[in-house]
């Protein structure tokens, strides 16, 4: 049964000042003493590092369209656990969900699944009176919705605040927070969102600070735990990953303290931290190191996990470092496992964007002005260090490179959304791919990698 206070921070669309609200409340929060965890609807990876930051929990993220509607309140729950309060972080706009999909994977969906009251966070830089047809609509559109309070973003002086509260009087849905636009944090940005916490942590600080500073200038705090705490209790299970491993066999015999190096650091944040607690929990010793700066794996390093980030912005030096580059094409020539998404499929390749890179793959990367993005569903094509031939899986794409492959090599993945085509690369002990998955939805990948770990 889920009971912790809780509140999801939505918007009428993107842009609108979601993420400075959310981690706003979760540092004010955080600061009052109570344990607050922060979440995030979606996939995105970027978010959260900024949540983790203000709580110092991990951030996680609720997605209904990899990990299922029937996880979310499970995986809610896990991240909660022993907190006061928690905050979710919404996605584009309330309504919003996965494309041609109705209202599936939206921020709409998630507030219904946790039974959560919504606060909607409205731009209102260019309005006054309209801001009150605008709330009206979104708090009738679906009954079971329920926008419990609204945060006034951007607003422009005394009057103008006036005008928008008169506005919302007659809408009876109350204002918790009212945000100046003079005020307003500036947080670097790039293609893919914002610049991860991990590249810039100081400034990251600083402006986790100042969304807490603006946050408790600007808005009832009072109210807003009021709030959370009206929403009801949610049944279902609390997510465990050892629970989830014994489903699937349990801890891989013989593994014990097989070590797993899981790429870190500036060039490598995006990762769930669901799936370290589940190669733990299979039996292996998580050991994280930084390609920036390590010039070998850690010592006795059995498997291999690169995932996303920002490879092109630290091409220079993930090429510069000549002797982890032969340390991580070693391994793979060996035959252990290697796991690679994203930007771990651009490191594996030859080289990114003319930059010599492991070279494990017979594959040139460079940047591109396409940006791919939006959830896919894939096969498995063949047996590899993830999943059996046949294995379906649902994953997300985002980015903006592509890869120019050589020949030899299995594709990874067939894509069956939006369109049909093949996916990504296994090589012996490597599988490398564009596809971002979250393994908390398929459990046995985790303990099928560390069972060839192992092996």
């Amino acid at each position: 049964m889920v009971t912790v206070p809780r509140l999801v921070i939505a918007a009428p669309s993107s842009g609108s000042g979601k993420t400075t609200v959310a981690t706003g409340l979760l540092a004010a929060f955080a600061g009052r003493g109570l344990a607050v965890s922060g979440h995030k609807v979606g996939p995105d990876y970027i978010d959260p590092g900024y949540h983790t930051l203000a709580t110092g929990r991990p951030g996680r993220n609720l997605d209904a369209y990899m990990c299922g509607p029937e996880l979310i309140a499970p995986l809610f729950a896990h991240g909660a656990r022993g907190c006061d309060l928690a905050v979710v972080e919404g996605v584009m706009g309330l309504y919003d969900g996965a494309s041609g999909l109705g209202e599936l994977a939206s921020t709409a969906h998630v507030a219904k699944l946790l039974r959560a009251p919504v606060v909607l966070v409205v731009d209102a830089s260019s309005q006054s009176r309209s801001v009150a047809a605008l709330v009206h609509g979104f708090a009738s559109w679906d009954p079971r919705v329920r926008i419990g309070g609204v945060i006034l973003n951007k607003v422009g002086s005394d009057r103008h605040e006036e005008l928008l509260r008169e506005a919302l009087d007659e809408s009876g849905v109350p204002v918790m927070g009212v945000l100046r636009r003079a005020e307003q944090v500036a947080v670097p940005s790039r293609h893919l969102g914002l610049v991860p916490v991990a590249e810039r942590r100081g400034d990251a600080v600083a402006a986790v600070a100042a969304m807490r500073e603006q946050v408790l200038a600007g808005c009832d705090l009072d109210a807003l735990m009021a709030l959370a705490r009206s929403a009801p209790s949610v049944a279902g299970e609390v997510w465990d990953a050892a629970g989830a491993v014994a489903a699937c066999g349990g801890p891989v015999p013989g593994a014990g303290g097989v070590r797993v190096a899981v790429a870190s650091g500036a060039a490598f944040t995006f990762s769930y931290a669901e799936h370290s607690e589940l190669l733990t929990a299979a039996g292996a010793e998580v050991v994280p190191f930084d390609p920036l700066r390590d010039e070998a794996l850690p010592e006795g390093t059995r498997g291999l996990v690169v995932g996303g980030g920002f490879p092109e912005v630290y091409g220079p030096d993930l090429s510069a470092n000549e002797p982890l580059r032969g340390a991580v094409a070693e391994l793979a020539a060996s035959g252990a496992p290697v796991a690679a998404e994203c930007a771990g499929l651009l490191y594996l390749a030859r080289s990114l964007d003319g930059l010599p890179m492991c070279g494990v793959l017979d594959a040139e990367g460079r940047m591109s002005q396409r940006l791919t993005l939006g959830y896919r569903d894939a096969v498995a094509l063949t047996d590899n260090v993830l999943a059996a031939a046949g294995t379906r899986m649902r994953g997300h794409e985002f980015h903006r490179t592509v890869l120019e492959p050589g020949a030899g090599d299995e594709p990874a993945w067939g894509m069956h959304r939006p369109e049909r085509r093949v996916e990504g690369f296994v090589q012996r002990g490597v599988h490398a791919s564009y596809l971002h998955t979250h393994w908390a939805s398929a459990p046995g990948t985790a303990r099928r990698f560390v069972e060839r770990c192992a092996g």
